[in-house]
């Protein structure tokens, strides 16, 4: 894992280079200003060869480009998208520090820095950042089994509405053992927004634009976690979560129905609510091979049943 450490104080990136190579973090680059950051990273015309890094710890306060226009810099670049970003503030920084998360910081660390809460804010950056390089293998894995689907269009691997994996590539993903650890669990959410049927909106078009606002937030949960998202049947969204237990699965199942619901997308046809709303179940269970398509089938099957009772709610089914 290689951190770049971003400090005009010579003394402060020395301390925090020590504090990490005292870790066992042997990949610490440092940089004195943020055209220095940039330089390393490969940001602008001038630079060279790109470093690769996994995560930076950015000073707020720097002279010239401070860490604040720095961090959205950074952000801009569409390779840096999934590199966790600290910064580094003084005790009290409010108003830095809320204008750091606007500009894409991931987390922030009190000036000076203590060796405690640095060590377990990194670790849990680094962890973030396995999790976002596990979901590209794991969507690089996906459009292989496509591509070897010679009978198929690649308009069939990705949902255009959506932008969610179809139904297809979902299952030849639960096929493939090398997803999923032995012995572990899988969850998967099944997802399906309450009384949609028959919808159209204000221009006439039907639920399409519905469905792809709620895409969107499940693609970005889905993410944060490394699951896969996919669309069956138009209408039912499924996210698989390989290696994850029932209650994080039902932890983002909640985060899902909060989420779409407080997206306030208007229902005129709505009686009992007049926003839409999503019904969600979690199935979670250890199975190999098929087993996982079964398990698929049973979350699908769940998440229609709790519409036709009510919906906007979630429901967590026994093994």
């Amino acid at each position: 894992m290689r951190i770049l450490v971003v400090d005009d104080s010579e003394d402060g990136r020395d301390i925090t280079e020590a504090l990490l190579l005292s870790a066992g973090y042997e990949q610490v680059i440092t940089a004195g200003s943020a055209n220095e950051a940039y330089l390393a990273l490969g940001i602008g015309a001038s630079s060279a060869a790109p470093v690769t890094v996994d995560l930076v710890l950015l000073d707020i306060v720097m002279p010239d480009i401070d860490g604040i226009e720095a961090c959205a810099r950074i952000r801009k670049e569409p390779r840096l998208a999934s590199v966790p970003i600290i910064m580094l503030t003084a005790l009290g920084d409010t108003d830095n520090l809320g204008n750091a998360f606007v500009a894409g910081a991931t987390d922030y660390i009190t000036k000076p820095v203590d060796r405690v809460e640095l060590l377990a804010r990194v670790r849990s950056a680094l962890k973030l950042k396995a999790e976002f390089d596990r979901r590209e293998a794991r969507e690089a894995e996906l459009t292989r089994l496509a591509s070897k689907s010679s009978d198929r269009r690649a308009s069939h691997t990705i949902d255009t509405r959506t932008g969610l994996f179809s139904g297809e590539i979902a299952e030849a993903y639960l096929l493939t053992d090398l997803n999923f650890p032995a012995g572990t669990e899988t969850s998967i959410v099944a997802l399906a927004v309450d009384r949609l049927n028959g919808y159209l909106d204000a221009e006439g078009n039907p639920e399409a634009g519905v469905m792809a606002r709620v895409a969107a937030t499940v693609r970005a949960a889905s993410a944060s976690v490394g699951a896969v998202a996919a669309i069956y049947r138009d209408r039912v969204i499924v996210i698989i979560l390989p290696n994850q237990s029932r209650a994080s699965a039902i932890k983002l199942a909640e985060t899902l129905r909060g989420s779409i619901a407080g997206l306030g997308i208007s229902n005129p046809e709505g009686i009992a609510a007049k926003h839409f709303t999503a019904s969600v179940a979690v199935v979670t269970e250890r199975v190999n091979g098929a087993g996982r398509i079964h398990l698929l089938t049973r979350a699908i099957a769940a998440v229609s049943e709790i519409a036709t009772a009510g919906g906007d709610c979630v429901v967590p089914q026994c093994a």
